[in-house]
């Protein structure tokens, strides 16, 4: 297909009622129908996290109740936080999700950021990356259908093996790299050395959406040059960007604003002000959205993913209206 690729992400966050498997099977099907490519879900263990009012699904069950409903749409995490979750266990759900999906999971891994998160599970900040690592290579080698027997700082394992195996390697795309800063930010505004590292060991990258396009370009130019010392080209590696929209269809950028502030409050905490969000997501009318878009494109972006912060298809309708066509046409040049 022409153009950018566009996935967007089902609405797995709660309001003020639970979300239903009828709302999320329909969001899907109206986007796989629409034409959008893959579905994402994200991954927030604890209510009550800072930069949200509202609590998440789990995001691979959300998955695997869509992938019997979809045919054509690759499914996707971005990002599942890994030293939350135990490699094996995680195996075996990738495992039975791709048997169910016919193998179009992507998993969007990362190291995560909230120390509740980890508390809760008996893990530590500290330990997050050391962590990941682990779970990814475990991960990996059980989704192989291969028996594995590690003897790691966090993980021992004996003779273990998954199934069923999948027929092609795991996709994997890492998280992370610099963003705009805030006081609020948990997370310095750099792209970490073992950051940089684990990227390299991946299919793809998915920047952070409080990245500016200017970041994202700094980043992509310092990976693409570092995949090149080892020895690998850019031509296998997915340049991916997840952002979050409500699109108003007006070229008045103040009505725009107006009702994405709306918009954004009830799901975005206080702990970030709208004006931040500005900066860092795509708001402002259908004219801006597009050139905040083109902006990203230009700094190297190959794959969107866009963050729905309302549970309808009508937004899917006016993204489908007015991005899709722009962005298969491949942006403005």
């Amino acid at each position: 297909m022409d153009g950018v690729p566009v996935g967007v992400f089902l609405p797995t966050f709660s309001g003020p009622n639970r979300r239903s498997a009828q709302e999320i099977v329909a969001f899907a099907r109206r986007a796989e129908e629409l034409g959008f490519d893959s579905l994402w879900a994200t991954d927030h263990l604890l209510h009550g996290s800072r930069f949200y009012r509202v609590p998440w699904l789990d995001p691979l069950m959300a998955l695997s109740c869509v992938a019997g409903v979809t045919d054509r749409v690759r499914l996707g995490t971005s990002i599942l936080v890994m030293p939350t979750r135990h490699p094996v266990v995680l195996a075996k759900e990738i495992a039975t999700l791709q048997a169910l999906s016919g193998d179009r999971y992507i998993l969007g891994a990362g190291t995560g950021w909230d120390a509740r998160e980890f508390e809760a599970v008996g893990a530590a900040k500290a330990e997050r990356g050391s962590r990941t690592d682990e779970a990814l290579a475990i991960v990996r080698r059980l989704l192989a259908g291969k028996g594995v027997s590690v003897d790691g700082r966090h993980y021992r394992l004996r003779d273990v093996e998954v199934g069923p195996p999948m027929e092609r390697p795991l996709e994997v795309w890492i998280a992370g790299g610099r963003q705009l800063p805030h006081p609020s930010s948990p997370e310095p505004p750099t792209l970490a050395a073992a950051v940089l590292d684990r990227i390299s060991e991946a299919d793809g990258w998915i920047a952070r959406p409080t990245a500016a396009p200017a970041q994202i370009k700094e980043d992509r130019d310092e990976i693409l040059s570092f995949l090149s010392s080892r020895g690998r080209g850019p031509d296998r590696f997915t340049v991916a960007h997840e952002n979050f929209l409500h699109l108003v269809p007006t070229d008045d950028t103040r009505t725009a604003l107006v009702e994405q502030r709306r918009v954004f409050n009830e799901v975005m905490s206080e702990e970030r002000p709208f004006e931040y969000l500005e900066q860092v997501y795509l708001t402002g009318s259908v004219e801006q959205v597009l050139q905040k878009l083109d902006e990203r494109l230009a700094a190297g972006v190959e794959y969107l993913m866009l963050h729905t912060l309302e549970p309808s298809t009508e937004q899917l309708q006016l993204w489908a209206e007015h991005l899709l066509p722009h962005l298969r046409g491949g942006g403005r040049a």
